[in-house]
Protein backbone atom coordinates (compact mmCIF):
# COMPACT_ATOMS: atom_id res chain seq x y z
CA UNK A 1 0.00 0.00 0.00
CA UNK A 2 1.50 3.41 -0.93
CA UNK A 3 1.89 5.90 1.47
CA UNK A 4 -0.68 8.59 1.85
CA UNK A 5 0.66 12.21 1.05
CA UNK A 6 0.11 15.01 4.32
CA UNK A 7 1.01 18.53 4.47
CA UNK A 8 2.91 19.53 7.52
CA UNK A 9 1.93 23.90 7.54
CA UNK A 10 4.53 26.42 7.68
CA UNK A 11 3.56 28.21 10.84
CA UNK A 12 6.30 31.32 10.21
CA UNK A 13 5.56 31.98 6.61
CA UNK A 14 1.55 32.50 7.00
CA UNK A 15 0.39 36.00 7.38
CA UNK A 16 -2.79 35.59 8.43
CA UNK A 17 -5.30 33.11 9.36
CA UNK A 18 -6.99 33.27 5.85
CA UNK A 19 -3.65 32.33 4.11
CA UNK A 20 -3.74 28.89 6.75
CA UNK A 21 -7.21 28.42 5.11
CA UNK A 22 -6.35 29.20 1.98
CA UNK A 23 -3.43 26.47 1.83
CA UNK A 24 -5.58 23.75 3.37
CA UNK A 25 -7.86 25.03 1.21
CA UNK A 26 -5.73 23.95 -2.00
CA UNK A 27 -4.04 21.22 0.14
CA UNK A 28 -7.47 19.42 -0.16
CA UNK A 29 -8.29 20.28 -3.74
CA UNK A 30 -4.93 18.82 -4.64
CA UNK A 31 -6.25 15.57 -3.13
CA UNK A 32 -3.69 15.86 0.51
CA UNK A 33 -5.28 13.51 3.64
CA UNK A 34 -4.59 15.32 6.41
CA UNK A 35 -3.57 18.90 7.04
CA UNK A 36 -0.67 18.95 10.52
CA UNK A 37 -0.36 22.25 11.99
CA UNK A 38 2.39 22.58 14.47
CA UNK A 39 2.25 25.04 17.45
CA UNK A 40 5.63 27.02 18.52
CA UNK A 41 5.63 30.66 19.04
CA UNK A 42 3.12 32.52 16.55
CA UNK A 43 -0.91 31.62 16.63
CA UNK A 44 -2.21 28.76 18.55
CA UNK A 45 -2.83 25.46 17.02
CA UNK A 46 -6.59 25.59 18.39
CA UNK A 47 -7.77 28.89 16.76
CA UNK A 48 -6.20 27.62 13.14
CA UNK A 49 -7.46 23.96 13.01
CA UNK A 50 -10.95 25.30 13.77
CA UNK A 51 -10.86 27.65 10.93
CA UNK A 52 -8.75 25.13 9.10
CA UNK A 53 -12.19 22.95 9.52
CA UNK A 54 -14.80 25.39 8.96
CA UNK A 55 -13.45 26.13 6.19
CA UNK A 56 -12.57 22.36 4.40
CA UNK A 57 -14.89 19.55 4.11
CA UNK A 58 -12.94 16.03 3.36
CA UNK A 59 -9.37 16.66 4.45
CA UNK A 60 -7.85 15.55 8.11
CA UNK A 61 -6.69 17.70 10.18
CA UNK A 62 -4.19 17.57 12.90
CA UNK A 63 -1.76 18.83 15.69
CA UNK A 64 2.20 18.06 15.10
CA UNK A 65 3.24 18.27 17.91
CA UNK A 66 0.80 20.09 20.96
CA UNK A 67 3.34 19.60 23.44
CA UNK A 68 2.66 18.50 26.97
CA UNK A 69 3.65 21.23 29.28
CA UNK A 70 2.02 24.46 28.17
CA UNK A 71 -1.74 23.01 28.55
CA UNK A 72 -3.18 20.60 31.22
CA UNK A 73 -4.27 16.76 30.15
CA UNK A 74 -7.82 17.32 30.99
CA UNK A 75 -7.79 21.02 28.98
CA UNK A 76 -6.16 19.13 25.74
CA UNK A 77 -8.84 16.32 26.40
CA UNK A 78 -11.60 18.73 26.24
CA UNK A 79 -9.77 20.31 23.17
CA UNK A 80 -9.34 17.43 20.78
CA UNK A 81 -12.97 16.72 21.65
CA UNK A 82 -13.78 20.09 20.32
CA UNK A 83 -12.06 19.58 17.53
CA UNK A 84 -13.35 16.54 16.40
CA UNK A 85 -16.65 18.04 16.65
CA UNK A 86 -15.58 21.06 14.80
CA UNK A 87 -14.37 18.92 12.01
CA UNK A 88 -16.88 16.43 11.77
CA UNK A 89 -14.65 14.16 13.05
CA UNK A 90 -11.94 15.30 11.28
CA UNK A 91 -9.05 15.68 13.74
CA UNK A 92 -6.29 13.51 15.03
CA UNK A 93 -4.25 14.07 18.05
CA UNK A 94 -0.44 14.71 18.13
CA UNK A 95 1.40 15.73 21.10
CA UNK A 96 4.92 15.65 22.51
CA UNK A 97 7.09 17.18 24.97
CA UNK A 98 8.86 19.66 22.82
CA UNK A 99 12.44 20.70 24.01
CA UNK A 100 13.72 22.29 27.65
CA UNK A 101 14.69 25.48 26.05
CA UNK A 102 11.13 26.12 24.77
CA UNK A 103 9.22 25.18 27.34
CA UNK A 104 11.51 26.85 30.65
CA UNK A 105 12.42 29.79 28.84
CA UNK A 106 8.78 30.58 26.46
CA UNK A 107 6.49 28.78 29.11
CA UNK A 108 8.53 29.06 32.31
CA UNK A 109 7.77 25.43 33.29
CA UNK A 110 10.30 22.65 34.42
CA UNK A 111 10.99 19.90 31.62
CA UNK A 112 11.26 17.00 33.97
CA UNK A 113 10.70 13.68 32.85
CA UNK A 114 9.02 14.53 29.46
CA UNK A 115 8.42 10.50 28.53
CA UNK A 116 6.66 10.09 31.63
CA UNK A 117 4.82 13.30 31.02
CA UNK A 118 3.63 12.04 27.52
CA UNK A 119 2.66 8.78 28.89
CA UNK A 120 0.66 10.30 31.74
CA UNK A 121 -1.06 12.85 29.52
CA UNK A 122 -1.95 9.95 26.81
CA UNK A 123 -3.05 8.45 29.84
CA UNK A 124 -5.45 11.19 31.37
CA UNK A 125 -6.76 12.34 28.03
CA UNK A 126 -8.26 8.51 26.55
CA UNK A 127 -10.19 8.61 29.84
CA UNK A 128 -11.09 12.35 29.59
CA UNK A 129 -12.18 11.43 25.51
CA UNK A 130 -14.19 8.21 27.41
CA UNK A 131 -16.46 10.63 29.21
CA UNK A 132 -16.15 8.72 32.21
CA UNK A 133 -14.68 10.43 35.05
CA UNK A 134 -11.30 10.87 35.48
CA UNK A 135 -9.62 9.72 38.46
CA UNK A 136 -6.03 9.47 37.83
CA UNK A 137 -3.11 9.12 40.05
CA UNK A 138 0.56 9.27 38.18
CA UNK A 139 3.87 10.60 39.02
CA UNK A 140 3.11 14.18 37.10
CA UNK A 141 -0.47 14.47 37.36
CA UNK A 142 -3.51 13.39 40.46
CA UNK A 143 -7.05 14.16 39.22
CA UNK A 144 -10.11 13.66 40.68
CA UNK A 145 -13.62 13.85 40.18
CA UNK A 146 -13.06 15.59 36.74
CA UNK A 147 -15.78 14.97 33.37
CA UNK A 148 -17.21 16.29 30.56
CA UNK A 149 -19.93 18.25 30.89
CA UNK A 150 -21.70 16.94 27.44
CA UNK A 151 -21.10 13.77 25.15
CA UNK A 152 -17.92 12.40 24.63
CA UNK A 153 -16.89 12.15 20.52
CA UNK A 154 -18.60 9.44 19.04
CA UNK A 155 -15.26 8.30 17.92
CA UNK A 156 -12.38 9.56 19.98
CA UNK A 157 -9.45 11.23 17.84
CA UNK A 158 -6.37 9.04 17.70
CA UNK A 159 -4.13 10.40 19.65
CA UNK A 160 -0.24 10.13 18.67
CA UNK A 161 2.86 10.80 19.94
CA UNK A 162 5.88 12.81 18.66
CA UNK A 163 9.66 11.75 19.30
CA UNK A 164 13.10 12.08 18.19
CA UNK A 165 15.24 9.47 20.18
CA UNK A 166 15.32 5.70 20.66
CA UNK A 167 13.36 5.33 24.30
CA UNK A 168 10.53 8.17 22.98
CA UNK A 169 10.08 6.71 19.78
CA UNK A 170 9.54 3.63 22.21
CA UNK A 171 6.89 5.09 23.72
CA UNK A 172 5.15 6.38 21.19
CA UNK A 173 4.38 2.27 20.09
CA UNK A 174 3.76 1.68 22.95
CA UNK A 175 1.03 4.07 24.47
CA UNK A 176 0.09 5.91 21.08
CA UNK A 177 -1.66 5.55 18.17
CA UNK A 178 0.99 6.83 16.11
CA UNK A 179 4.05 8.20 15.97
CA UNK A 180 5.55 11.65 14.16
CA UNK A 181 8.53 11.32 12.57
CA UNK A 182 11.24 14.33 11.72
CA UNK A 183 14.69 15.01 10.96
CA UNK A 184 15.35 11.56 9.89
CA UNK A 185 17.42 10.15 6.87
CA UNK A 186 15.50 6.87 5.44
CA UNK A 187 17.87 5.00 6.92
CA UNK A 188 17.54 6.27 10.13
CA UNK A 189 13.62 6.39 9.68
CA UNK A 190 14.06 2.29 9.50
CA UNK A 191 15.55 2.32 12.30
CA UNK A 192 13.32 4.40 14.62
CA UNK A 193 10.69 2.02 13.07
CA UNK A 194 11.91 -0.83 14.66
CA UNK A 195 12.06 1.40 18.13
CA UNK A 196 8.21 1.67 17.25
CA UNK A 197 7.44 -1.68 16.73
CA UNK A 198 8.94 -2.78 19.98
CA UNK A 199 6.79 -0.57 21.85
CA UNK A 200 3.59 -1.91 19.91
CA UNK A 201 4.69 -5.11 21.04
CA UNK A 202 5.59 -4.04 24.52
CA UNK A 203 2.40 -2.80 24.63
CA UNK A 204 0.20 -5.35 22.90
CA UNK A 205 -1.01 -3.06 20.47
CA UNK A 206 -2.16 -3.85 17.53
CA UNK A 207 0.55 -2.48 14.47
CA UNK A 208 -2.15 -2.46 11.63
CA UNK A 209 -3.98 0.22 13.51
CA UNK A 210 -1.27 2.38 14.64
CA UNK A 211 0.41 4.88 12.05
CA UNK A 212 3.68 6.32 11.02
CA UNK A 213 3.76 9.67 10.07
CA UNK A 214 6.94 11.22 9.23
CA UNK A 215 7.95 14.70 7.94
CA UNK A 216 10.04 15.77 5.21
CA UNK A 217 10.70 19.19 4.54
CA UNK A 218 10.29 20.17 0.77
CA UNK A 219 10.60 22.56 -1.35
CA UNK A 220 9.84 22.39 -5.53
CA UNK A 221 10.96 25.05 -7.78
CA UNK A 222 11.73 25.59 -11.25
CA UNK A 223 14.56 27.46 -9.58
CA UNK A 224 16.79 24.44 -8.26
CA UNK A 225 18.88 26.64 -6.72
CA UNK A 226 16.60 29.11 -4.65
CA UNK A 227 15.24 25.75 -3.49
CA UNK A 228 17.97 24.28 -2.35
CA UNK A 229 19.00 27.42 -0.70
CA UNK A 230 16.01 27.59 1.54
CA UNK A 231 15.90 24.48 1.94
CA UNK A 232 19.26 24.40 3.64
CA UNK A 233 18.37 27.79 5.50
CA UNK A 234 15.68 25.62 7.48
CA UNK A 235 17.55 22.73 8.60
CA UNK A 236 20.34 24.89 9.51
CA UNK A 237 17.96 27.11 11.78
CA UNK A 238 16.69 23.78 13.21
CA UNK A 239 20.00 22.02 14.27
CA UNK A 240 21.65 25.22 14.85
CA UNK A 241 19.25 27.26 16.65
CA UNK A 242 16.60 24.99 18.35
CA UNK A 243 18.45 23.44 21.45
CA UNK A 244 19.76 19.93 21.63
CA UNK A 245 17.49 17.83 19.52
CA UNK A 246 17.75 17.86 16.14
CA UNK A 247 21.50 18.34 16.52
CA UNK A 248 21.44 15.02 19.03
CA UNK A 249 19.00 13.69 15.85
CA UNK A 250 21.56 14.26 13.21
CA UNK A 251 24.51 13.42 15.05
CA UNK A 252 22.30 10.30 15.80
CA UNK A 253 22.50 9.04 11.87
CA UNK A 254 26.37 9.65 11.24
CA UNK A 255 26.36 13.27 10.93
CA UNK A 256 28.00 14.74 14.08
CA UNK A 257 30.61 16.61 13.36
CA UNK A 258 28.64 18.36 10.57
CA UNK A 259 25.90 18.91 13.17
CA UNK A 260 28.45 20.48 15.97
CA UNK A 261 29.71 22.58 13.38
CA UNK A 262 26.32 23.67 11.87
CA UNK A 263 25.46 24.77 15.81
CA UNK A 264 28.58 26.53 16.76
CA UNK A 265 28.90 28.88 13.33
CA UNK A 266 24.42 29.69 14.26
CA UNK A 267 25.68 30.53 17.51
CA UNK A 268 28.39 32.45 17.03
CA UNK A 269 26.13 34.37 14.69
CA UNK A 270 27.55 32.83 11.29
CA UNK A 271 24.53 31.90 10.20
CA UNK A 272 25.67 31.99 6.00
CA UNK A 273 28.42 29.66 7.63
CA UNK A 274 26.18 26.96 8.53
CA UNK A 275 24.15 26.72 5.81
CA UNK A 276 27.68 26.42 4.19
CA UNK A 277 27.97 23.35 6.45
CA UNK A 278 25.48 21.64 4.77
CA UNK A 279 26.37 19.99 1.56
CA UNK A 280 24.26 18.02 -0.64
CA UNK A 281 24.52 14.38 0.63
CA UNK A 282 23.37 16.20 3.79
CA UNK A 283 20.69 18.05 2.38
CA UNK A 284 19.43 15.34 -0.03
CA UNK A 285 19.40 12.93 3.11
CA UNK A 286 16.96 15.00 5.17
CA UNK A 287 14.99 17.02 2.38
CA UNK A 288 13.53 16.68 -1.03
CA UNK A 289 14.43 20.29 -2.41
CA UNK A 290 15.12 21.26 -5.82
CA UNK A 291 12.98 20.64 -9.36
CA UNK A 292 9.79 18.95 -8.90
CA UNK A 293 10.40 15.73 -10.45
CA UNK A 294 13.66 14.99 -8.08
CA UNK A 295 11.37 16.02 -5.24
CA UNK A 296 8.60 13.11 -6.41
CA UNK A 297 11.53 10.91 -6.51
CA UNK A 298 13.04 12.07 -3.16
CA UNK A 299 9.50 11.58 -1.22
CA UNK A 300 8.61 8.21 -3.01
CA UNK A 301 12.00 7.54 -1.05
CA UNK A 302 11.30 7.88 2.45
CA UNK A 303 7.46 6.59 1.40
CA UNK A 304 8.72 3.92 0.69
CA UNK A 305 10.12 2.87 4.00
CA UNK A 306 8.77 -0.41 5.09
CA UNK A 307 5.98 0.67 8.17
CA UNK A 308 5.46 4.52 7.03
CA UNK A 309 2.28 5.53 6.36
CA UNK A 310 2.10 8.90 5.76
CA UNK A 311 4.21 11.26 4.30
CA UNK A 312 4.23 14.74 5.17
CA UNK A 313 5.12 17.91 3.07
CA UNK A 314 6.48 20.34 5.15
CA UNK A 315 8.27 23.53 3.88
CA UNK A 316 11.18 25.88 4.34
CA UNK A 317 10.52 28.65 6.78
CA UNK A 318 11.62 31.24 4.73
CA UNK A 319 9.26 30.23 1.82
CA UNK A 320 6.98 32.90 0.09
CA UNK A 321 3.45 32.10 -0.49
CA UNK A 322 3.80 31.53 -4.01
CA UNK A 323 6.98 28.91 -3.39
CA UNK A 324 4.46 27.24 -0.81
CA UNK A 325 1.83 27.52 -3.34
CA UNK A 326 4.15 25.79 -6.02
CA UNK A 327 5.32 22.84 -3.78
CA UNK A 328 1.76 22.01 -3.17
CA UNK A 329 1.13 21.60 -6.70
CA UNK A 330 4.20 19.87 -7.61
CA UNK A 331 3.86 17.16 -4.74
CA UNK A 332 0.56 16.78 -4.84
CA UNK A 333 -0.43 13.05 -4.25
Amino acid sequence: MDAARDLFLPVAAQPTLDAFADLSQRGEREGYDRIWLPETWGRDAVTVLTTIAERTEEVGIGTSIMNVYSRSPALIGQTAASLQEASDGRFRLGLGPSGPILMEGWHGVDYGNPLRRTRESIDVIRQVLSGETVNYDGECFELAGFRLRHGPPETPPPIDAGGMGPKSVELAGRFGDGWHALMLTPEGLADRIDDFDRGSEMGDRDRTDQRVTVSVGCCALDDRERARYLAREHLAFYVGGMGTFYREALARQGYEETANTIAQRWGSGDKEGAIDAIDDDLLDSFSAAGHPEECRERLETFGAVDGVDAVAVSFPREADQEELAKTVESLAP
